[in-house]
């Protein structure tokens, strides 16, 4: 399996846009092919960061998912917003 951890920061005035986007990205994702998990998580903390948590059953999967429409279409939505950094574990 395959874990990533996406952190999101965008500005304040933009958070509600770039939490929609990414909502709707994790509705859409719940649904493809070797999917485990995958939410979001807004800071407690920090009112500017999300995170999104993804597992995947293996490799393919994931390259799958990184070739959908909603993930090419939405992804670079959400990077015209805000900063996306991705760490990746796999187990």
């Amino acid at each position: 399996m395959i874990r990533l951890n996406v952190f999101i920061k965008t500005s304040l005035e933009r958070r509600p846009e770039v939490l929609a986007a990414a909502k709707e990205l994790v509705a859409a994702s719940l649904n493809d092919k070797g999917n485990i998990a995958y939410d979001i998580f807004e800071s407690a903390t920090h009112k500017d960061v999300l995170m999104i948590c993804e597992t995947w059953q293996d490799a393919e999967s994931l390259s799958v998912h990184e070739q959908s429409t909603h993930f090419t279409t939405l992804v670079p939505k959400i990077q015209s917003m805000a900063e996306m950094k991705l760490e990746k574990f796999p187990f």
